[in-house]
């Protein structure tokens, strides 16, 4: 459920200054020209602000991730409960298993200026350009890093890094997604075993609601 509030969101950040010989962008660029289709699996942490000097709640999922650019990708969540998110290139697909509930919205309203563009969506640089001011940051673990500050400024998400590996023989392969939202909430996905290009079956991205699941139009 946390997974479709950052994914609706529409806010990003500024880079920070003193980002000299950081080369995030250029792999951004590369990443969003070359990889086309790709495949990995994820985890996300997700940490909520610390209120009235309580401990912040910590929540962790797991699953699988794919997408083919210009605007289909699934996220499918394993554990801790079963969820997935489809977007087929005309419709987002949102199914809770636990509550046999789809709700189904229109790509075209709701993800122009999400962290889904920066990764899977966005048929090149120039298309993400039309909805986020792009800046390198400094490398970091590792990473090469890009923060993103959307256009659109009444949103619920404040910041996205997006933390790239390079390589020399090779497209970069996307690592880390970093975003912090309006509420003060953090969520961190890490992907791992990350292919590029894979070839996936052409109905790797249709979703029919099951049956006797209650369906939401929004």
């Amino acid at each position: 459920m946390q997974f479709k509030r950052f994914l609706l969101a529409t806010t990003l950040i500024a880079a920070t200054a003193g980002n000299t010989g950081a080369t995030g962008l250029k792999s951004l660029e590369e990443f969003v020209k070359t990889v086309k289709t790709g495949q990995a699996d994820f985890t996300q942490v997700v940490t909520s602000p610390a209120k009235d000097g309580r401990v912040p709640r910590v929540k962790k999922s797991s699953g699988q991730f794919e997408f083919s650019r210009p605007s289909r990708f699934k996220f499918t969540y394993v554990k801790p409960f079963a969820q997935t998110i489809v977007a087929d290139g005309q419709t987002l697909w949102l199914y809770d298993q636990d509550l046999n509930q789809v709700t189904a919205r229109l790509q075209s309203q709701v993800l122009g200026s999400t962290p889904a563009a920066l990764i899977a969506s966005a048929a090149d640089l120039k298309a993400l350009q039309a909805d986020f001011a792009l800046a390198d940051a400094p490398d970091k673990d590792g990473l090469e890093w890009v923060v993103a500050t959307p256009t659109a400024t009444d949103g619920q998400l404040q910041t996205v890094r997006v933390g790239l590996k390079a390589s020399a023989n090779g497209a970069p392969t996307l690592e880390v997604l970093e975003i912090l939202d309006s509420f003060g909430q953090r969520s961190v996905l890490s992907f791992s075993g990350f292919q590029v290009n894979p070839a996936l079956p052409a109905n790797a991205f249709d979703f029919k609601p099951p049956v006797g699941a209650d369906i939401l139009r929004q």
